[in-house]
């Protein structure tokens, strides 16, 4: 007996039913639809993960970028730094290599567990990795603008002037909405 649910569905889109199915060809035509939903959801999953992906490889990109800054600092230390100035410049060092690390993360964790299917866990972590990266990295950059007022101000003053930076996008990111 033919399917009334198949007929309904042809000619509501307008189309001429010439064939009717068994019950069993419809539950298949029903397959190939579920499989089509399927590829889609994968489809789907692909591009979450590559985004994903990508922010942390352009994060790490950035982190990679600052930590080569702060080596070469290191390595040819200005004569007017002092031993506090140096303890900062290392403070920062090993913040953006935390950082650039934490940002490699989400890669790393992606290859170690691949395949799994799982989205949300993935996301769930990678989310994780890339506040403690960004964390890290505003440090860094705190650090490295103290380090900077630091040698054409006193201490106290550069350590305050450099908070302005982060209050500016404190604010900016309240007044979003």
């Amino acid at each position: 007996m033919p399917s009334l649910r198949f007929i309904y569905i042809f000619a509501a889109m307008g189309a001429q039913v010439k064939y009717i199915p068994s019950d069993d060809q419809f539950k298949a035509i029903g397959v190939i639809h579920h499989d089509e939903e399927v590829k889609k959801e994968n489809d789907r999953l692909i591009q979450h993960y590559d985004t994903i992906l990508k922010e942390s490889a352009l994060l790490a990109t950035f982190a990679g970028i600052l930590f080569g800054f702060l080596l070469q600092i290191s390595i040819n230390t200005p004569r007017y730094f002092t031993s506090f100035d140096k303890a900062i410049l290392l403070v920062a060092l090993f913040s953006i290599t935390i950082a650039a690390s934490l940002f490699a993360m989400p890669v790393i964790y992606h290859h170690l567990q691949y395949p799994y299917k799982n989205l949300e866990k993935f996301k769930i972590r990678s989310h994780r990795f890339t506040i403690l990266g960004l964390i890290h990295s505003g440090i860094t950059l705190y650090l490295g603008i103290e380090i900077a007022l630091g040698s054409v101000l006193n201490t106290v003053t550069a350590f305050a002037l450099a908070t302005i930076p982060f209050i500016l996008v404190y604010i900016y990111f309240i007044e979003r909405k």
